[in-house]
């Protein structure tokens, strides 16, 4: 099992940045894939961003493209989300998701969830 804990979380205006972290613990010996998803009130999860276990791979939607970054420490067992430029519809919960092997933009794939991180963005 992989538990899968996301911070950094917050109230922030329109314009400004945050920095999401997910810190892994229990098997983290697997190669994981990471990846952040998000869901806004009365909206379906979306995909948000992957990285795959050695960093040389990374993938970000359209709507987050040029304005936020996922990256990871494997040393550290934890993924980061830089968000900067936010805009109001980033407003979500934001979560933190893994499975080994490559990585997937279909959430059902993804095997280990955090609690999620909500951001509130305001304008």
């Amino acid at each position: 099992q992989v538990q899968l804990v996301e911070s950094g979380g917050g109230l922030v205006q329109a314009g400004g940045s945050l920095r999401l972290s997910c810190a892994a613990s229990g098997r983290t010996g697997i190669r994981l894939s990471m990846a952040w998803f998000r869901q806004a009130p009365g909206k379906e999860r979306e995909f948000v961003a992957a990285i795959n276990w050695s960093t040389t791979n990374t993938y970000h939607a359209d709507s987050v493209k040029g304005r936020f970054t996922i990256s990871r420490d494997n040393n550290k067992n934890t993924g980061y989300l830089q968000m900067n430029s936010l805009k109001a519809e980033d407003t979500a919960v934001y979560y933190c998701a893994a499975k080994a092997g490559w990585y997937s933009l279909v959430d059902d794939n993804w095997v280990y969830w955090g609690q999620g991180t909500q951001v509130t963005v305001s304008s």
